[in-house]
């Protein structure tokens, strides 16, 4: 019964961060400036991976689900036309260009959409668990 709860909680987890990333992205959208200068943000993405390695037993291990790593899509950039800006191509075939991030709006919030969902169904499954022990423990008693 446990492991049902370690599954769900894992799933929460890794559903967080997943919209964690989404709004990372949102937030990001129009950075295209950072320490160093003209460097666009990146997108990021959620890269889920099979069990739990935080999980104190074996058998807890191989359930769930993991963030296995943020990975940075370094293709995520593209050129804008914007010759006022002051950091825009000076010559050159890209003349008035400027690098910025390649981020949809639509697909982000809909990454966000569907992590939310996900997270709420883990939610769901935990409070079905917790009733399935409870309903145990009085059949016991």
């Amino acid at each position: 019964m446990y492991g049902s709860l370690d599954i769900s909680v894992s799933g929460m987890i890794a559903q967080r961060v997943r919209h964690e990333t989404a709004a990372a992205n949102i937030a990001g959208k129009d950075a295209y400036l950072d320490s160093s200068g003209v460097n666009p943000y990146r997108a990021r993405r959620a890269l889920f991976a099979v069990g739990d390695p935080s999980a104190k037993t074996v058998a807890g291990r191989q359930l769930g689900v993991h963030v296995a790593e943020i990975q940075i899509d370094q293709n995520a950039v593209r050129w804008k036309y914007d010759p006022s800006n002051p950091h825009a191509e000076k010559s050159g075939p890209r003349m008035g260009h400027i690098l910025v991030p390649d981020i949809n709006d639509v697909v982000e919030k809909t990454n966000s959409m569907e992590a939310q969902r996900a997270y709420e169904a883990n939610i769901v499954a935990a409070e079905a668990t917790k009733s399935m022990m409870a309903q145990a423990l009085r059949l016991l008693a």
